[in-house]
């Protein structure tokens, strides 16, 4: 992919240790992401019910696809875009930009019809306390969707370049900067246990093909993420480019990571009797 390899893992957090927004095409990367999955995550959105009159919160908004998308297609009232780092966003007419970490208690003030994070709470830790924090941001009859990532190479699943080199990603991330995603099937249940109502779940899994934007994300994730991969012992460079190679060949047949999304809504205020 021609990116420079990450840094040398041993502790860190994610846009320190790796992913490093400063890092030449990182917003690149993050927008591969998006191709694959912003229709999904705004048909989604739609059909809770983002549209014109919301007050809406994406939280690390990235790039800022779904924060425009909600204004432009959704005609949202406004947006506010949360991020650690905020190179890549612009504010706009309809659109605030906030430097902040969610993590930080009074990070964020206010109330949303909408509370939104993609690929966010699987890098963070204390994720009871998180959702219970969004949560609390959630307008009474507002929504909280919380989108991440699912590992779906399982033991029984065949062992190919892919697999060698996915599951290492997973594990490389985990020690270096704590990503965890094997808690994300458990985001239905949390949810309802910070006492949000009509909760449900799906899960998308874009098609690896080669060439797409999903096999050209993994490519450029796994090499941004080498350093932390070659520490687990478990690939080494030879497997990493056996592993590239096998993505954007017509051999390739593997499931990519999913994404679950999962919601729920806040009960409407009783009105005084």
């Amino acid at each position: 992919m021609g990116a420079a390899r990450g840094d040398a893992p041993g502790g860190g957090r994610y846009g320190e240790a790796v992913f490093r927004p400063e890092q030449a095409g990182e917003g690149e990367r993050i927008d591969f992401g998006a191709l694959a999955y912003d229709d999904i995550t705004m048909a989604r959105l739609r059909a809770l019910g983002a549209g014109p009159g919301w007050r809406c919160l994406d939280v690390g908004a990235g790039t800022g696809t779904v924060s425009c998308r909600l204004l432009d297609e959704a005609g949202v009232a406004s947006v506010l875009a949360v991020d650690r780092d905020v190179r890549f966003l612009a504010e706009r007419p309809g659109l605030d930009v906030l430097e902040a970490d969610i993590t930080a208690p009074d990070s964020v003030h206010g109330r949303f019809q909408l509370v939104h994070a993609r690929f966010v709470l699987m890098h963070l830790p204390e994720h009871e306390n998180l959702i219970a924090a969004l949560t609390e941001l959630v307008a009474p009859g507002g929504v909280l969707v919380l989108s991440d990532a699912v590992d779906l190479t399982s033991d029984r699943t065949p062992v190919t370049p892919y697999t060698t080199v996915m599951r290492a990603m997973w594990e490389g991330l985990r020690a270096t900067i704590g990503t965890d995603v094997s808690w994300v099937p458990s985001y239905p249940h949390l949810l309802r246990g910070a006492g949000l109502e009509s909760v449900a779940a799906e899960i998308h899994v874009p098609p690896l093909v080669p060439g797409s934007p999903i096999s050209l994300f993994w490519a450029d994730t796994w090499e941004r993420s080498r350093a932390a991969m070659l520490a687990t012992g478990l690939v080494d460079d030879a497997a990493v480019e056996a592993g590239v190679r096998y993505l954007g060949s017509d051999e390739c047949a593997a499931l990519s990571g999913g994404m679950l999304t999962a919601w729920g809504r806040k009960a409407e205020e009783e009105s005084p009797a």
